[in-house]
C-alpha cells in the first residue's frame, strides 16, 4: 500500500508512493477538503484541471445528508459525485470537538444534536459502516478530539477513549470477513503531552493492524512551536512502513515544516476558506484583496501562475469581486490558492527526490511566512496609547494571544483559558434548545444576561441572531452592577473584535438597543434587587464571578429568587461545576444537567425548568452516579446553607425528581 522511496539529507522530509483502490497517490500529498461530496466553489472539470488524485470526505456530514442509502444506492460517493480518484474520509472525530456544544460523550460514542433537531449516535462502529457506505479509499478510526491546551487529566482520558474506539473500529472492518478492501489509519492523540503522544503511538502501532496513522488534535489551540515539536515527536515514532497523515493542517508554511518533520499527507480547509475572504497564496507572499491598495491596481494576482484568476484578470476587478461579495471573486480565488498548495507539494516532491529539500526547506520557510512583499502593510503610526485599566478592572493578555478582562482585587479574569468569542458561543449559545427555536422562528425569546461583563456572552447571541434575520423576537436583557469592564473593553475594540458592532456601543451610551425582532436593554445594579423589573425568562446566562468574589449570586436564596420568577420552561446555562452550587440548583428546584466543556474543565452546569411543550430532553441530567460521588464531597452544601438544615435537605437532592425517573 504505501512504498518509501527516498528521504531528504538534512531533513527527516519522506518521499513515497501510496497505492489505493482507486489510485497511485504520490506523497507529500495535500488533500483538498471535499467536505459533503464537494470542494467548495470548484467543479470537477476545475478539479480535473488541478489534478489532486485525493479528496477528502466527511462521514458525520454525509451521515447527517445525504445518509447511507443515497449512497448505496448510487454505489458509493465516486459514483454519486463523479470522482474517479481516491476518497479519504474523516471519522467524525473532529465534529466531536467542533460541535462540542451539541453533543454529549459516552463510552459507547457521541450523541449529537443536528441542526434540524434530529438526533444522531455516532460510535465506531455506525463510522465505520458509514464508511463502507461512502466507500473511501482510507478510512479513519473514530476518536476523541479535544483542545490541543486541554489539562493533562482531559487528554489522558480523551486518549484512552480514542484507543478504546480504536479497537471497536478494527473489529467493525473486520465484522465483514475480510471482505473489505478500505484501508483504515489510526489517531494518534495526547494534545501536547509527550509523554502521552508516546503512550498513544505505542499503543496504536503495537495493534499491528492499521495501515497508516494519524497525528489528531493538532491546530486545536496550541502556538505554532508546540504543533512543530508534538508533530517532530510523534512522526519519529510512527512505522517507517506506514504513511503519517497531519489532520487538519494548515497554512503553506505549516505544510512545509510538517514535511521537514516526516509527515505525508495533509488536508485542510484554508485554500477555500480565505479565498471566500479576498486571501490568496501567491510567490509574493499572502495577498489580502481587500486592502485599498488594490483597488486601482492593473497588476495580476500573481505574475508566475497560469491559472485564470491571475491570467485573465486585475487585482482592481478581483477586489471588487472580493468587496461585493460576488461568489465569482470566491470561486477564481479557491481555484488559484489550491493550485498553489498542490503545486508547492509537487516542487516538495522533487526536491525530496533530487535531495535538495534542505535547502529548499530553509528558503521556503522565509518566504512563505511573508505578506504581500511588494505592498507590505504599513508600519502604523504610532497613537497615544488607550487605558488599559478603569476601576477595578485591566486588560490581561492570554499565552495564546486574546484579551480578557481581569478583575484586580480578586484577580480573576473574565474567560481566560479559551479564546472568550468561542467559549461564550459553546457555553452560552450553542447548547440551548430555546434558542435555536427562536433562530428557526419557532418561538420568541426572552434572555437574561446575567453579569454583562465585556459582553461576549451578549454578543455570542446576536452574532447567531445576525446570521438569521428571520429569527422570532428576541429580547435581551443584561444585568451588571460596574459597567468599567464594559467601558475598558469598549476603548479597546483592537483586542475585543467582538464589540465592533453597533449594539454594544449603543447599549453603553443609551442602555438599550432596538432592532427588527431585537431588544436589548440593561439593567444597572444588584441583580437580586432588580430581577422583577424584567421579563420573566427563558433563558439564562449566568456569568457573575465566582462565588467567593460575587456571593450572594451563588446562594440558595437568590436560585430560589430566580425559580420563582419562571413560569415556563428555561434553560439556566453557567461555567460552575462545583458539586455545592449544583445542590443548591437543584434545592431551588431545577433540575440539573452537565453542559459543554470548558477550559480545564471537562463539563459546565446546565440548570431547567421543564415546560409541558418543551421538556428540554436533549440536556443530559445528572444521575445517580453523580449522587455517588457527591456522597464522598467533602464540600456538598454551599456556605449559605446552615449546618442544621443538611439533614433534610440531603433527603431533599436524593429524593429530587430527576433522580427518582432514573
Amino acid at each position: 500500500m504505501f512504498q518509501l522511496r527516498a528521504t531528504a539529507t538534512g531533513s527527516r522530509a519522506r518521499r513515497g508512493t501510496l497505492t489505493t483502490l482507486h489510485d497511485t497517490v504520490e506523497t507529500p500529498v495535500f488533500m483538498p477538503v471535499g467536505t459533503r461530496g464537494a470542494v467548495r466553489t470548484q467543479t470537477l472539470g476545475q478539479l480535473a484541471e488541478l489534478g489532486p488524485k485525493i479528496l477528502l470526505g466527511n462521514t458525520y456530514h454525509l451521515l447527517v445528508r445525504p445518509g447511507p442509502e443515497v449512497l448505496e444506492r448510487f454505489g458509493g460517493l465516486h459514483a454519486w459525485m463523479g470522482w474517479n480518484h481516491s476518497i479519504l474520509t474523516d471519522s467524525g472525530g473532529f465534529q466531536v470537538f467542533s460541535l462540542a456544544a451539541g453533543r454529549t460523550m459516552s463510552e459507547h460514542g457521541a450523541a449529537f444534536q443536528t441542526t434540524s433537531g434530529s438526533k444522531i449516535l455516532l460510535t465506531p462502529e455506525r463510522s465505520i459502516a458509514m464508511q463502507r457506505s461512502i466507500g473511501s479509499d482510507i478510512m479513519m478510526v473514530l476518536d476523541q478530539c479535544i483542545d490541543s491546551t486541554s489539562p493533562r487529566e482531559v487528554a489522558a482520558a480523551a486518549m484512552e477513549l480514542t484507543h478504546r474506539w480504536a479497537e471497536r473500529s478494527l473489529a467493525a472492518r473486520r465484522s465483514d470477513g475480510g471482505g473489505s478492501r478500505q484501508a483504515l489509519f489510526a489517531i494518534v492523540q495526547g494534545a501536547c503531552f509527550p509523554e502521552l503522544r508516546r503512550t498513544s503511538a505505542r499503543a496504536l502501532t503495537a495493534v499491528g493492524e492499521f495501515d497508516g496513522y494519524a497525528i489528531g488534535g493538532l491546530a486545536v489551540g496550541e502556538s505554532r512551536a508546540q504543533r512543530e515539536d508534538i508533530t517532530e515527536l510523534t512522526a519519529e515514532l510512527l512505522p517507517r512502513d506506514r504513511p503519517r497523515y497531519l489532520m487538519g493542517v494548515g497554512t503553506p508554511l505549516d505544510l512545509i515544516e510538517a514535511v521537514h518533520r516526516g509527515v505525508d499527507m495533509f488536508d485542510c480547509i484554508l485554500p477555500t476558506s480565505l479565498a471566500q475572504h479576498g486571501k490568496a497564496f501567491t510567490s509574493r507572499g499572502r495577498i489580502d484583496l481587500r486592502r485599498g491598495i488594490h483597488k486601482l491596481s492593473g497588476a495580476p494576482l500573481d505574475g508566475t501562475c497560469p491559472c485564470e484568476a491571475c491570467r485573465r484578470y486585475t487585482r482592481s476587478y478581483l477586489h471588487h469581486l472580493i468587496k461585493c461579495k460576488e461568489p465569482l471573486g470566491w470561486q477564481l480565488l479557491s481555484f488559484h490558492n489550491l493550485r498553489f498548495y498542490l503545486e508547492l507539494m509537487a516542487t516538495i516532491r522533487a526536491r525530496i527526490e533530487d535531495d535538495t529539500f534542505a535547502a529548499f526547506h530553509a528558503e521556503q520557510r522565509v518566504l512563505l511566512a511573508q505578506d504581500d512583499r511588494d505592498n507590505p502593510p504599513l508600519r502604523q503610526v504610532s497613537k497615544p496609547s488607550r487605558p488599559t485599566t478603569r476601576g477595578q478592572f485591566t486588560i490581561r493578555t492570554s499565552e495564546q494571544g486574546f484579551a480578557s478582562i481581569q478583575h484586580v482585587a480578586s484577580g480573576e479574569i473574565m474567560h481566560w483559558l479559551n479564546p472568550p468569542d468561542g467559549e461564550a458561543e459553546r457555553v452560552y449559545v450553542a447548547q440551548s434548545e430555546l434558542i435555536r427555536a427562536a433562530i428557526a422562528g419557532a418561538r420568541p425569546l426572552v434572555v437574561w444576561d446575567v453579569g454583562l461583563g465585556a459582553a461576549h456572552n451578549a454578543m455570542a447571541l446576536i452574532r447567531a441572531l445576525d446570521a438569521a434575520p428571520a429569527h422570532a423576537p428576541v429580547e435581551l436583557v443584561s444585568f451588571e452592577i460596574d459597567l468599567d469592564a464594559l467601558r475598558l473593553a469598549l476603548a479597546n475594540t483592537g483586542p475585543f473584535a467582538h464589540l465592533r458592532h453597533p449594539a454594544p456601543n449603543i447599549l453603553a451610551h443609551r442602555g438599550r438597543f432596538e432592532r427588527e425582532r431585537l431588544t436589548w436593554t440593561l439593567i444597572e445594579g444588584d441583580f437580586l434587587a432588580r430581577l422583577a423589573e424584567a421579563p420573566r425568562p427563558d433563558v439564562i446566562f449566568y456569568d457573575p464571578f465566582s462565588a467567593k468574589v460575587d456571593t450572594p449570586l451563588w446562594s440558595l436564596e437568590a436560585f430560589r429568587a430566580i425559580r420563582d420568577h419562571i413560569t415556563g420552561p428555561l434553560e439556566l446555562f453557567t461555567y460552575t461545576t462545583s458539586t455545592a452550587i449544583r445542590s443548591s440548583l437543584l434545592l431551588a428546584g431545577f433540575d440539573v444537567a452537565r453542559g459543554a466543556p470548558s477550559g480545564a474543565k471537562a463539563e459546565t452546569t446546565i440548570a431547567l425548568v421543564r415546560g409541558a411543550d418543551h421538556p428540554l430532553s436533549s440536556h443530559v441530567r445528572l444521575g445517580r452516579d453523580w449522587l455517588e460521588r457527591r456522597a464522598r464531597s467533602t464540600a456538598r452544601f454551599a456556605a449559605d446553607i446552615p449546618i442544621e438544615h443538611h439533614a433534610d435537605f440531603e433527603h431533599a437532592i436524593t429524593t429530587h425528581p430527576q433522580f427518582r425517573v432514573m
